[in-house]
């Protein structure tokens, strides 16, 4: 399968030029400033430390918030110096870390990044970059008419009035960010292919979409949340949904193990959140072939969970040993909690695009079978491949966040790395 050409994936077998993607030039660590929209994001800290920034991002930037509840963004420099006003950063790459929270509205931190950014540029920054790994507004990828999002089928008539009166928000949000002074974004595992293409028109190529399929490989095949042999038997990977084929085809290519399994279920809207779910008419495998199986599904989000539900059910019918649901983005929503804490999803595998889901209380019930890839490490490696940085020396891919009550915490069968990561999450 060949990738989006606004997606990238970072791994052995793949590189900058093959994309077609051009680095104007190398940086030197001290060359960029890493900051967050939001005072002590553990996110933006944690990158920014993976990238070898070592001053705390609250002595780089204060998060000013006038008497009339108006924001201010000010980069700090030293009172007394009146040498460089207006030019502090003068040659610098700006990186502008962005993750929703649980204190400031999407809204809210979308016009903190703005403004930040145009404070970079007037202030003397060479480049904006805005990483957002949950890019904001891209629900919202299309509008009431068909030249408003270009979409890989012809649209019909249903598609354009679920849009009518609505604005193109992505199209909206994309180029007020270029207007505030970003230069290129970087994102994670973006599902819609109207909002790839447009982000790439309007920062004139320099949008990432890094999708994690080394990620999601590293942790299958070296730790003991699947039962498979090296040849690849007994794992089965899903795609639930037409969306999701691709990703998953790709994430079995990857895998490269002539004996696992990759199966396509359809899924049938029936009602606003019901749907009824059946095996793809042209799947690779059968149910016969994965009975027994450790089944893995791969998504890019999840909301209310109805849809893996409704998969897992579904799949429990064949008796595989195992249901394991992977997805990039997960909205900890109380009903999705809720519905995801059936039976018949066996485990939960994220990554902590929303941080919030590091959070036992947010995670609930679910805590005793989800476990969170934090990804920083993973990032400021893709950070530093686009802005021709060094690679950082001994930084992990992820680090592991598992409660103590899923019932693999206590298992003693990990590998020295998967044990190191998991250490230094704790």
């Amino acid at each position: 399968m060949a990738c989006d050409p606004c997606s990238i994936c970072f791994n052995s077998a793949w590189s900058l030029t093959q994309f077609g993607i051009l680095v104007n030039q190398s940086h030197q660590l001290s060359d960029i400033v890493v900051v967050g929209n939001f005072s002590d994001d553990p996110f933006a800290i944690d990158l920014a430390y993976a990238l070898g920034q070592r001053e705390d991002i609250a002595d780089l930037i204060s998060m000013k918030t006038f008497a009339n509840s108006e924001f201010c963004p000010r980069f700090i420099s030293d009172e007394r110096d009146f040498s460089r006003i207006g030019s502090k950063l003068k040659g610098k790459t700006v990186i502008i870390v962005s993750t929703a929270n649980g204190y400031v509205s999407r809204q809210n931190l979308a016009m903190r990044t703005m403004l930040i950014a145009r404070s970079a540029k007037e202030n003397g920054a060479a480049a904006v970059v805005l990483v957002e790994p949950d890019l904001f507004y891209s629900a919202q990828d299309r509008g009431p008419r068909s030249d408003l999002g270009e979409t890989q089928n012809e649209r019909e008539k249903e598609d354009l009035k679920k849009f009518d009166g609505q604005p193109f928000t992505a199209k909206l949000y994309a180029e007020m960010l270029k207007v505030a002074g970003v230069d290129s974004v970087v994102t994670v595992h973006n599902h819609s292919h109207a909002v790839q293409t447009m982000f790439s028109e309007i920062f004139d190529g320099q949008f990432y979409n890094l999708i994690p399929y080394e990620l999601y490989l590293n942790y299958l095949t070296e730790s003991n949340i699947v039962d498979i042999k090296p040849d690849g038997e007994g794992l089965a990977l899903c795609a639930p949904d037409k969306g999701a084929r691709d990703f998953v085809k790709e994430m079995f290519t990857q895998l490269n193990m002539p004996k696992a399994r990759f199966i396509m279920l359809d899924k049938d809207r029936t009602g606003e959140r019901k749907v009824e779910i059946q095996l793809h008419a042209e799947s690779e495998a059968t149910f016969d072939e994965i009975s027994g199986h450790d089944i893995v599904l791969f998504d890019d989000m999840v909301r209310t969970g109805s849809t893996v539900v409704k998969s897992c059910q579904f799949l429990k019918q064949i008796n595989p040993r195992k249901t394991i649901f992977a997805v990039t983005h997960f909205y900890a929503s109380d009903e999705g909690r809720e519905k995801m804490a059936h039976p018949a999803i066996d485990e939960i595998l994220t990554l902590n695009t929303l941080p919030t889901v590091l959070n036992r209380d947010v995670q609930g019930r679910l805590r005793r079978k989800m476990v969170v890839l934090k990804i920083e490490g993973w990032l400021a490696r893709n950070l530093c491949e686009i802005l021709g940085l060094p690679l950082p020396k001994g930084e992990a891919l992820y680090q592991i966040d598992m409660s103590s009550k899923n019932p693999r915490f206590s298992r003693k069968i990990w590998s020295n790395d998967q044990l190191a990561s998991l250490r230094s999450a704790e």
